[in-house]
Formats: C-alpha cells, sequence, structure tokens
C-alpha cells in the first residue's frame, strides 16, 4: 500500500514547474516559458515541497535560489524530463520537432500503461492499482491519442504490447522509477540511507560475492532492502535496461551487445574442474586419458565460461567436454556432484563454501586461459540512488585489496 501512496503523491506538472523555475531562477520567466500563471507555478512548487517536506528554493530579491535539497534533486528531475521527452522521437523518427508530450505528464497513466504491458489484462491492472477498469482503458486511450498509434491488440491471450509499446516502454519505466528516488535523495541529504536496490543476480555472484556485499550493506545501513533477481541475463540486461533493476553482478560480458553498459571490475578468477571427495579422479595429478567417457557438468551453453572452456580443453589434448547437464544453479550442481560421479566446470568461487568445508573437491588438472573478469554492469548515464550507491560502496568493500584483483584459486594446487 506504501507504494501506491508514493506515486499518488508527486506530479510531474510539479516536477516540470521545480525544474523551470531551477533553470531560470525565476518564478515569472518560468511562467512564462511554460505558459501557466505565476500563482500555478508558485502552487507546483509549494505542493512539492510539502510532500517533500523539505524548501527546495530561497526566495530572493535577485532570484530564486536552490537550497542543498533542492540541488540534490534537481538531476533526477532532469532525467524525469528527459526521459519522457524521448518517448515522441521514438515515435515518430523522421526528426521532426516535437511539442511537449504533456500527454506523458501523469504518474498514475504511465504507471496504468506499464501494468497493463505486463499484466496483459484490464482487469488485473484494475485489481492491481485499485482503480476501475473504465479508468483504465481511458488512460490508454488517452495515450494512444497522444502517440497516434494503437499501443496494445486484444488477443486471445489477452491485451498485447504492439511494437510501438515496446518502444517507448523503457523510457516510461526509467522515469517512473527516478520520481520513486526522490524522497530517497531528499533522505540521504538527512544522513538517512534508504530505499531498495534492485541486483540482477548471476550464477556466480550467488553463493558468496552477493550475500556478503548484501550483509555489509546492511550492517552499515539499517533501512536498506535489497532484492534479487536470478533470471537470465537477457532478461535481466532487458530489466535493467528499463530502470527496473539498479546493476547486475557476475561475469562481465565485453561484446557489443552490451556497450550500453558500464562495467566495474570487481576482481578476475578461473574455472575448475570440481567432483564430490570420493570420486575415482580425486587425489592424483591428471592426464586426458582420465576423462574418457565422463559425464560432464557444464555452465549452459550461451555462457561466456563455455568459450574459454573449450580452449582450455584443446590446449591440454582433450576433445571439448559434452554436456549430459546445463546448469548455472550452484545448488543443482552441487546435489549432482555428490549423488553421481560427474565432473563440473564451475568457477572456483560458485562453490567455495563446499570446497571449504570438504563437501566438494577439485580436481588437479589447470584449465589454462580461463580467467574471468567478475564484477557490476550498470546502464550508462544511469542515477544511482543512495541505496545503490552504498551497496556498491560495500561490494567493493568485501574485495580483499580491492577492486580489480586477481583472486587465483588455491584449490587445485
Amino acid at each position: 500500500m506504501k507504494k501506491k501512496q508514493e506515486y499518488k503523491l508527486f506530479n510531474i506538472m510539479q516536477i516540470r514547474a521545480f525544474l523551470r523555475v531551477a533553470q531560470t531562477g525565476s518564478i515569472s520567466q518560468a511562467a512564462h516559458n511554460l505558459f501557466r500563471t505565476q500563482s500555478a507555478i508558485t502552487r507546483s512548487i509549494r505542493e512539492l515541497e510539502h510532500i517533500l517536506g523539505e524548501s527546495l528554493f530561497e526566495r530572493h530579491s535577485a532570484g530564486m535560489l536552490l537550497t542543498e535539497q533542492g540541488k540534490s534533486i534537481l538531476p533526477r528531475a532532469i532525467q524525469i524530463l528527459d526521459e519522457l521527452q524521448q518517448v515522441p522521437p521514438l515515435i515518430d523518427d523522421t526528426g521532426s520537432d516535437f511539442s511537449e508530450p504533456l500527454w506523458l505528464y501523469n504518474v498514475m497513466r504511465l504507471k496504468i500503461f506499464l501494468a497493463l504491458y505486463q499484466l496483459h489484462s484490464t482487469r488485473n491492472v484494475a485489481n492491481s492499482l485499485d482503480i476501475t477498469s473504465s479508468a483504465v482503458s481511458a488512460a490508454i486511450k488517452t495515450m494512444e491519442q497522444g502517440c497516434g498509434a494503437v499501443l496494445f491488440r486484444r488477443t486471445a491471450q489477452g491485451m498485447m504490447p504492439t511494437k510501438m509499446s515496446r518502444k517507448i516502454a523503457p523510457s516510461i519505466s526509467r522515469a517512473l522509477n527516478e520520481i520513486r528516488r526522490i524522497p530517497e535523495e531528499i533522505a540521504a541529504m538527512k544522513g538517512i540511507v534508504t530505499g531498495t536496490v534492485h541486483v540482477g543476480a548471476l550464477p556466480l555472484s550467488r553463493a558468496g560475492l552477493l550475500p556478503k556485499a548484501i550483509i555489509n550493506a546492511i550492517n552499515a545501513h539499517e533501512t536498506i532492502k535489497v532484492a534479487t533477481d536470478e533470471s537470465a541475463f537477457d532478461r535481466l540486461v532487458s530489466e535493467l535496461r528499463g530502470g527496473n533493476i539498479d546493476l547486475i553482478i557476475g561475469a562481465l560480458r565485453h561484446d557489443s551487445s552490451v556497450d550500453d553498459l558500464d562495467k566495474i571490475k570487481l576482481f578476475t578468477e578461473e574455472l575448475i574442474l570440481l567432483t564430490r571427495p570420493a570420486h575415482f579422479l580425486t587425489g592424483r595429478d591428471l592426464i586426458a586419458a582420465d576423462f574418457d567417457n565422463i559425464k560432464w557438468v557444464l555452465p549452459r551453453e550461451n555462457a561466456p565460461s563455455r568459450h574459454s572452456l573449450i580452449k582450455a580443453f584443446r590446449s591440454l589434448g582433450m576433445d571439448a567436454p559434452q554436456p549430459v547437464v546445463e546448469t548455472g544453479d550452484p545448488t543443482v550442481v552441487r546435489e549432482l556432484l555428490l549423488r553421481s560421479d560427474m565432473v563440473a566446470v564451475v568457477s572456483s568461487h560458485q562453490l567455495e563454501y563446499e570446497i571449504s568445508i570438504g563437501v566438494l573437491t577439485p580436481l588437479r588438472i589447470h584449465l589454462n586461459e580461463t580467467h574471468r573478469d567478475i564484477g557490476i554492469m550498470s546502464r550508462k548515464g544511469a542515477l544511482h540512488s543512495p541505496a545503490t550507491r552504498a551497496f556498491i560502496r560495500s561490494l567493493k568493500e568485501i574485495i580483499p585489496g580491492g577492486p580489480s584483483g586477481t583472486l587465483e584459486s588455491p584449490f587445485y594446487l
């Protein structure tokens, strides 16, 4: 219920007025630029200040000067309007000049659009937002009139988004997420780091790195919450681009498909071969022939580690392993190894705890050229929330020697 109230409080037109006053330093100039009365601009600023519980401007004879609180939310106000003003060029890419998309400046309307985009049902959207189905239909009709295109088509599977919906949804999603973070910036000015950090957790981060970072962050800031998403990489990147998650932790990708992401290297690690302690290959140096007829547990086919793994096997004079199981889930890997004679190729830190207590055992063979960068991926240009900034600091603090180190595995020695 708290989240619903949060969105009802904020008005994009108030944020628009705040931004124009900040840019011009004048109520009268802002009113002139926005074709509104001075009293309407003044009222919008006062309402926004009342909602936030802080003064955003100092009133001087020379004009309106931002307070420190006003300065703290200014970048997000700019980002919100920029995101929404990107929508018209997505609708019409002819290079035309566009008027301001006032039809987008309604938080509930944008929430309805995104909810229908995800739920595909007018009734479900109405229930989730505690509004009527007719209100949902009216909001979508206004959106469609504004963009001059059909946004949803009725099908047997429900109200499905059109290509136009898919084009504009990320910008709308990012704008709403920026609105949600405005109160968090104000709280941070008072020394209170609050809010939820949404983390995309790739397999390599789940066993040790991410839990340690969460504990470190929560110990430092009790009001922080963390929500993790364990979806496949492509899904996580899509959510990251839409602003629905703040960062992805795991093996860094360096290909052109993720050029729009910032990457922070935390450390480098490598792959090892792992079995149960009583496996017939443990306790001795191994050669290629020892791996004949082995049943392999490997990372998924599209995982970066699969490519380096094939190179490593060939450098040892071995054929590329053919998996009987493909998985990135540490729990699945552990149970498979404990209950069979399978051999798994895993990150040297993915099952670090099981190795440290002797539940699983690395084999004595070195996989050359399987080093991988582990780190953080985030959207370029993203304004991290105070909670996200604190979480990233906590993540860096738990890396021995600091970020960009090399964590070699001692397990196969």
